[in-house]
């Protein structure tokens, strides 16, 4: 068999097997007119006639399709669509569906009626429920796109997937500023549980949510008791920018569900938008309970991240967008994910209503409207300058030989920022940049400031302030 022929070789073994599945008609409808397109290692791409055919194919077969592939091509089987051009307008491209909408089982929760008086003889009913899990099947581990900024949240999260509960990461904390993708995370936690353990109850809630719950409970005659009841018959509890349960009633019934979940070895995941140390108006015993597991900052994400993202939004959009356009965005908009995607989609929005080509030029327009004034580049210099300013030291103090503290303190953060800030900056020319000292000591001072971080809240705060100065647009 010719190499070029394998992706026909392929589908026809695919077909052979579909059509003693599903009913002939259907078999002749949906099947015979798609065409085998190519084939790259375990990624078959495959022509549709048109979106709807793609979208009807996804709804009905999408199961059969998954199983089918598995067979004829391996475990690691992926498909992409590639719907028939229309005239000279070119073909559109769509990855297969990540999966279904995750359920739950029906659990039993013990009752009592609003208007009911229990006594201590009194037993309550028993009731059935079918609690949904609110996740959403697209923040899934495979479109989730991993750098430096959140590899360690990654490995964790995935570690947590194979074995829920029986890991050292539990609690999990992820932290870090809006849009650096920690609800993706999260939510890309619960849903691979849920294909690996399909008889867990997984729950998605917001620390909001929660809060409102908990008062509504109250308001109502035994009702708190059945919200307890509900809550501690979830196997994996994930709890969305839990910053914001404030309130001694709440934060008591979550520190009650909390021992009972930890104890019963049940997974816990949070999220928030700061660390737990810096959590204001938190009960001490709860804060002391985030930091049972791990805690893990999500940071900024690198231009090589950020670029990485574009392209894999894009192909889930079904659009193709030339490479310089994709690399100015990365290269324009540094905050976070959010506005990173945002930006794209309002360019793929502009190019399809207006009927113009997505160039560089409409991207510019977009995002000065979006971003403000261009950002002007990080610079060493410019690091240097604002370190400097925000310490009143010198610059040929900051880059001279001196030992004394303070002077010591800013040097090292200077060094920090250039190899966080600057992309594609090595240790030697940041250490020749500041003093002329080697990539030894500037891998040093990084560690140093690294550890003074996530230890010393004072330390914390300079590093905040000078990031926010040079980050302008961030405010």
């Amino acid at each position: 068999m010719a190499n070029q022929d394998k992706h026909i070789a392929v589908w026809n073994n695919c077909l052979r097997i579909i059509e003693q599945i599903i009913d002939p008609q259907k078999f002749n409808t949906w099947f015979k007119p798609i065409i085998p397109v190519s084939i790259k290692d375990s990624t078959l791409t495959i022509e549709v006639p048109s979106d709807f055919f793609r979208e009807y194919l996804e709804g009905a077969f999408l199961d059969v399709l998954k199983k089918t592939l598995k067979r004829v091509i391996g475990t690691d089987a992926k498909l992409v669509y590639m719907v028939k051009p229309v005239k000279v307008q070119p073909p559109m491209v769509f990855p297969a569906a990540q999966g279904l909408t995750p359920v739950n089982r029906s659990v039993s929760i013990n009752t009592y009626q609003p208007s009911a008086n229990p006594g201590p003889f009194v037993f309550p009913g028993i009731q059935r429920i079918k609690i949904n899990p609110r996740l959403n099947p697209v923040y899934c581990f495979n479109n989730l796109v991993v750098g430096e900024c959140n590899k360690m949240g990654f490995t964790a999260g995935e570690n947590i997937s194979l074995a829920p509960g029986k890991t050292p990461f539990n609690p999990l904390f992820l932290f870090g500023g809006p849009g650096l993708g920690k609800t993706h995370l999260a939510q890309a936690i619960g849903i691979a549980i849920k294909d690996k353990y399909p008889e867990l109850v997984v729950l998605y809630v917001t620390g909001n949510e929660f809060k409102t719950q908990y008062m509504d409970a109250v308001n109502v005659k035994n009702k708190l008791i059945d919200f307890l009841a509900y809550y501690m018959k979830i196997d994996v509890l994930i709890v969305d920018d839990i910053q914001d349960l404030i309130g001694p009633g709440s934060q008591n019934a979550f520190f009650n569900i909390f021992n009972h979940l930890h104890q019963s070895g049940k997974q816990l995941v949070f999220t928030s938008d700061r660390a737990p140390v810096d959590l204001q108006n938190f009960e001490e015993r709860l804060l002391s309970r985030f930091k049972w597991g791990l805690s893990v900052e999500l940071s900024r994400p690198d231009y090589s991240t950020r670029l990485a993202m574009l392209k894999s939004r894009s192909f889930r959009e079904g659009v193709r967008i030339g490479d310089d356009v994709l690399e100015y965005l990365a290269s324009r908009i540094k905050s976070n994910f959010r506005e990173l995607e945002g930006s794209l989609m309002t360019v793929i929005a502009q190019s399809t209503y207006l009927h113009k080509e997505v160039t560089v030029d409409l991207a510019r327009n977009i995002t000065d409207k979006i971003v403000g004034e261009e950002q002007s580049e990080v610079t060493i210099d410019k690091i240097v300058d604002t370190v400097c300013g925000y310490f009143n030291i010198a610059k040929d103090i900051l880059v001279s030989r001196s030992r004394k503290r303070q002077t010591v303190q800013a040097r090292q953060i200077a060094m920090y920022m250039c190899r966080n800030m600057i992309s594609n900056c090595s240790l030697s020319t940041i250490g020749s940049e500041l003093g002329g000292k080697d990539h030894a000591t500037v891998l040093h001072a990084c560690t140093t400031v690294s550890d003074l971080k996530d230890t010393d809240k004072t330390f914390r705060q300079y590093i905040s302030d000078i990031e926010k100065m040079l980050s302008p647009a961030d405010r």
